[in-house]
């Protein structure tokens, strides 16, 4: 790893989204999903770390006790999200605002539903933004998707138009240019564990 490389993970926070209540799978909290004998958001803040983030975040929501209660999350920061019906928008906010102070430059996001995109990928988009202004996403065959990397001087943009279940993605779509594409389709599978078919994924 080169000196540049250490750096820009000392500098970027992992933060995880694991606040969704599971609407489309019955009401399960897709933190606490079994996958390879633990929760799910044990998986992901592992993912985080593997790839090199020092510090990482965790936004909970729905079962947010019983997440603390069942999940190893080690020094992982929880966040808790009291407003996590309004949509992915509310995590994304209380998550970034969980970062003020802590000196982060850049938080690198990621979805607790998305366990096919491992630590290679993230460490790829980790190596790509090295600073407060980066915009930077994992792509997947061109097409843009999760992790995103999203430099400190673009938080307070993202969390005024971070409404509903959009997230990043109004401010994404308004800034297109600037964003840094990063081709993970080689390491990596992108797809979300939204409904009761998607859990053939965790077998």
């Amino acid at each position: 790893m080169t000196d540049s490389e250490q750096e820009n993970e000392q500098r970027t926070a992992g933060l995880l989204l694991a606040a969704g209540g599971g609407r489309r799978l019955g009401g399960r909290p897709k933190a606490l999903l079994p996958y390879r004998g633990r929760p799910l958001v044990e998986y992901a803040a592992g993912v985080l770390r593997a790839a090199g983030c020092a510090r990482v975040h965790v936004v909970l929501g729905a079962a947010a006790d019983a997440v603390r209660e069942q999940a190893r999350l080690g020094t992982c920061v929880l966040v808790e999200n009291a407003d996590w019906t309004d949509g992915m928008g509310s995590s994304l906010r209380a998550g970034l605002d969980s970062l003020a102070g802590t000196g982060a430059r850049a938080a690198l996001v990621s979805l607790v539903d998305q366990p096919g995109i491992g630590a290679e990928a993230v460490s790829r988009v980790l190596a790509a933004g090295p600073d407060e202004t980066s915009l930077v996403c994992a792509a997947y065959d061109g097409v843009r998707g999760h992790p995103v990397l999203l430099g400190a001087a673009h938080w307070a943009g993202i969390a005024a138009s971070a409404t509903g279940d959009r997230g990043a993605r109004a401010y994404l779509r308004a800034h297109e240019a600037k964003i840094t594409l990063v081709e993970c389709g080689d390491v990596a599978r992108p797809y979300d564990i939204d409904t009761v078919a998607d859990l053939a994924h965790l077998e």
